[in-house]
């Protein structure tokens, strides 16, 4: 039995779980602390800091693979557990692109891959000359660490730039801009890629963000040309080829009108596990992400990433403002009786308001309606409530 240890303890490790069982691999997870999500679920946790070197290289001994579901890992630590033999999947040289969105950038404009115009941050001065430059149309991130709309700023005017920048940089913070495009909406193409170099996308998904937080994922993208879908599964491929990514990638996009009003796309963010975005493929996909990022870094062939219904829906769950008095399996039982066909996945989170605590997928023959299943759905489930006034 393959052993694949999961550096991280969060609900994609959780989940990574069950395609293990399901291929007869034995997973490892190496979690901070014994009651977190993918904790919950594992046979084999061992307790310790991702960022300990010596606590990581006690959990993954012994491993056929070693993988992540996060991007924090300390790149140093792993150049040396890769020059000690383990098999590190995604590799450190593909991983910093992930890790940096600085590096990123400059690593997509020298593959020709579509970026909005973009800078360093070092000084104030780079940043009121980029301010200039893009006529005031500034986004300013932190080049590490930032997710779910963390280290993400939009400065306004010229002097809040300067402000800002220099609290920043003050505070240690390394920092980069691009210029913000006036994107119409936001996509995702996956792909899964082994070490021996098979790849398989999926369908490209579109997705809807609030406050910084992928709220809901769509599959297939709807309204959208045959010729720009196929344009966002050729480039999911050939950057994971172009940065030799093992494992799930996904290669999140803005789409916008170009200069003759045409849709086309800009690469925003890269991830290098399995993704929010990638959570309908448990129920509306031949192989889901999590199968396939196992499959992947086990360099194992591929599994068929076709749909199995015409669309899917995934909604997240967020913790509400306040918790309701309805226990969340009473919530689930709910809409499992309303709606027999909504697959509804749990992370063993307690509530926080905001906190990603699960999603819903639905699959369906049309859009309207299999959104609206899954969007009722997920609302009963945080608030214990149904939005349509619904009365068993």
């Amino acid at each position: 039995m393959p052993v694949i240890t999961v550096i991280g303890d969060g609900q994609l490790a959780r989940m990574l779980q069950t395609a293990a069982i399901e291929l007869g691999a034995s997973l490892r997870v190496l979690a901070a602390k014994p009651d977190a999500s993918a904790a919950q679920v594992s046979a084999d946790v061992r307790l310790g800091d991702y960022k300990d070197l010596d606590d990581v290289r006690l959990a993954i001994e012994g491993s056929d693979a070693v993988t992540f579901d996060h991007e924090h890992v300390p790149n140093e630590h792993a150049n040396k557990l890769i020059d000690a033999g383990f098999n590190l999947q995604p590799q450190p040289a593909a991983l910093i692109h992930a890790q940096d969105k600085l590096v990123m950038r400059e690593k997509m404009k020298e593959i020709s891959a579509p970026v909005p115009p973009f800078a360093a941050i070092e000084s104030v001065e780079d940043a009121t000359a980029f301010f200039d430059e893009v006529d005031g149309a500034v986004c300013l991130k932190a080049r590490r660490g930032g997710y779910d709309g963390h280290g993400v700023w939009f400065p306004s005017t010229r002097e809040e730039v300067e402000t800002l920048v220099e609290k920043l940089l003050g505070d240690g913070v390394p920092l980069m801009a691009e210029k913000k495009l006036a994107f119409t909406r936001e996509l995702s193409a996956m792909v899964a890629r082994t070490p021996s170099g098979e790849a398989r996308p999926w369908p490209v998904v579109q997705s809807r963000q609030e406050n910084g937080i992928c709220v809901e994922a769509t599959a297939p993208a709807p309204d959208m040309s045959d010729e720009l879908r196929k344009r966002c599964e050729v480039l999911s491929v050939t950057i994971a080829e172009e940065l030799g990514v093992a494992g799930v990638l996904a290669v999140e996009l803005f789409e916008y009108l170009d200069d003759n009003r045409e849709p086309t796309i800009a690469v925003n963010e890269l991830a290098m596990r399995p993704h929010n975005t990638g959570h309908w493929t448990q129920d509306g996909s031949v192989t889901s992400q999590f199968e396939q990022h196992l499959r992947a870094v086990l360099d194992l062939p591929l599994g068929d990433t076709a749909t199995l219904k015409p669309v899917t829906v995934m909604v997240n769950t967020l913790g509400a403002d306040a918790s309701p008095e309805m226990p969340v399996y009473q919530r689930v039982r709910e809409v499992m009786a309303r709606f027999p066909e909504a697959k509804i996945h749990l992370y063993g989170k307690d509530h926080r308001p905001g906190r990603k605590l699960g999603h819903v997928n639905v699959t369906g023959e049309d859009l309207d309606n299999t959104r609206e299943i899954a969007e009722l759905a997920a609302h009963f489930i945080v608030h214990a409530e149904w939005r349509d006034g619904y009365s068993a």
